[in-house]
């Protein structure tokens, strides 16, 4: 039990406190040996409040809901009697946009930037309230594709410019695409990568048909260019050439089996602003060629925007109501998401794709003001809620009927079994990896569906920081920012002396924990995930990729 392995080193000191203390102290010695070791000890029967079922032990466990997923197998059994086909998956992924950006989470009009094709596909589908990502690109990027949290993969923190690693992270990972091309889906991804640059863990080498866009990041490009913001750099010659021999601001393409080849340098500005407007070019192209084969797609358009440096395209400097170059953003990628769902109506496929839009990590505040906005604590880089909880919206027309928001919980790693079960190909995925994500096609499919997923869990690179249960949010270790808006720049992680505990219903921005006061009853079912969860390392252990830095 982890209790006992909790205490026993403690149990000498812990039994001289005074006896109503006691059960707090050990209670939060069982928190403590969690946060410290990757695995837990022996088991322990399951609790009463665990409403999960294994059903395979590289799967993470799952609520069921058989009515639902009834319901969802009918479904798609009747679309594909009616298409002949499987259906197509559109995910749109905008880098480092706010909960709070988009219409209807509170933002749009009342933050300056309109978001009118974003709202249509909230309000003709589902709001999922309480979408988790990671708390930085590359992890989130790497979780959604695989279905795994980042501390298997290897890819815990975002790849720096030039990063060589030291194992190929995708020489032992099958992500979604991989698996669907294999069963006869054409698959692409649009626009930023940045799950690693060296050849062998490109797009087109780790599964994807085809892609078209940057290997790394936005601001790895507009730093060698903007000498406005970057003076120290780029009107030093001998440092930029220094630069360049670690990353060329570049876009690349690739197909299956061939090399990667360079569309475009990127020499001024404007050619940076315009680059979603190339990326979406490619998305048009890739849906519509999709449709003329009459084959399945699987299509992940990833945004280079709202990444910081935020340039505007052609025509739409000055065009959102703030008139800041992050809300032009906005209104661009607003624009762009409403360009992608018509041509789906247009090649007759809207009824045949499920999309799903949504963010990286949370709003980067450290870079306002070219940065978004969240109504939470915290922001991109840690596990407050600003941090993690992004944009999820699910949408399609005929299959998800238009209805009220859900707040049960969906975390982006799930998209991986949930993107499987709709193409009918679950029995790809390998017992080889352990899948941190769960099948929520019941949850999106059926007319009142509900999560599968009974917690979220949060790290910081290798390290558990936090968990939500319910309404609940659970702290082992706490980032403490040295001011505003310096969650990146200015943070440092700690180990919670007692867990900070937070009912994101009364209190949404983490302001005042209260979790020996009034969720000491939900404490020990908390320990009890926290413990299954550390069990699963044991037989499927972390991964190092050497990206581990100096302490």
């Amino acid at each position: 039990m982890l209790m006992r392995y909790a205490t026993h080193h403690m149990e000498e000191k812990i039994m001289k406190i005074e006896r109503p203390f006691r059960g707090y102290c050990l209670l939060f010695a069982a928190v403590l040996c969690f946060t410290n070791a990757s695995t837990c000890c022996a088991e322990q029967a399951k609790n009463p409040f665990d409403k999960t079922v294994r059903v395979a032990a590289h799967l993470e466990p799952a609520i069921p809901h058989s009515a639902q997923e009834k319901a969802a197998r009918d479904k798609l059994a009747t679309l594909k009697a009616k298409t002949g086909r499987a259906p197509n998956i559109l995910i749109i992924v905008v880098d480092d946009m706010g909960w709070g950006d988009i219409g209807v989470n509170g933002g749009g009009v009342a933050v300056g930037a309109p978001t009118p094709h974003i709202d249509s596909l909230a309000r003709g589908g589902l709001n999922l309230t309480s979408t988790y990502a990671q708390s930085t690109c590359t992890p989130t990027r790497a979780a959604l594709m695989t279905g795994r949290f980042p501390a298997r993969t290897g890819l815990t923190r975002p790849l720096m410019a030039g990063e060589q690693m030291k194992v190929n992270p995708w020489a032992d990972e099958e992500p979604a695409a991989k698996l669907l091309s294999a069963a006869g889906y054409k698959t692409a991804i649009s626009g930023k990568w940045h799950v690693g640059e060296p050849e062998g863990t490109r797009p087109h080498e780790v599964g994807y048909d085809e892609y078209l866009g940057i290997l790394a990041v936005n601001s790895e490009i507009t730093q060698a260019i903007d000498e406005r913001l970057y003076p120290d750099l780029v009107l030093r010659p001998e440092r930029l050439a220094a630069l360049r021999k670690l990353v060329l601001p570049v876009v690349t393409a690739g197909e299956k089996g061939k090399p990667t080849r360079t569309v475009m340098e990127f020499k001024t500005i404007d050619q940076v602003g315009n680059s979603d407007q190339m990326f979406a070019d490619y998305s048009v192209d890739f849906i519509k060629r999709s449709a003329t084969e009459k084959k399945p797609f699987y299509l992940v358009h990833a945004f280079s925007k709202v990444h910081n440096d935020n340039y505007p395209a052609t025509g739409y400097k000055g065009k959102s109501p703030a008139g800041f170059p992050y809300k032009d953003a906005i209104v661009e990628v607003d624009d762009i998401v409403g360009r992608l769902m018509k041509t789906l109506k247009e090649t007759n496929q809207a009824e045949n794709t499920l999309v799903f839009f949504t963010s990286d990590n949370g709003a980067n505040e450290d870079t306002w003001p070219d940065g978004g906005y969240n109504p939470w604590r915290g922001g991109k880089g840690t596990t407050w809620e600003g941090g993690v909880r992004v944009p999820g919206i699910a949408y399609w027309p005929g299959m998800i009927a238009p209805r009220p928001a859900s707040d049960g919980l969906f975390d982006l790693m799930d998209l991986f079994n949930t993107s499987l079960a709709i193409a009918g190909e679950t029995n790809r995925v390998s017992d080889k990896r352990y899948i941190d994500g769960v099948d929520q096609s019941g949850f999106l499919l059926a007319d009142e569906g509900e999560s599968a997923r009974q917690c979220v869990f949060m790290y910081s690179e290798k390290e558990l920081t936090a968990v939500r249960w319910m309404e609940y949010k659970v702290h082992t270790k706490v980032y403490q920012s040295a001011g505003p808006m310096k969650n990146l720049d200015e943070s440092v992680l700690s180990k919670a002396v007692w867990p900070w505990v937070y009912n994101l219903y009364m209190d949404p921005k983490e302001q005042r924990s209260t979790g020996h006061r009034y969720f000491e009853w939900g404490l020990t079912a908390v320990v009890s995930m926290l413990n299954d969860h550390a069990g699963t390392y044991a037989k499927y252990p972390m991964k190092s990729l050497g990206l581990e830095l100096p302490k």
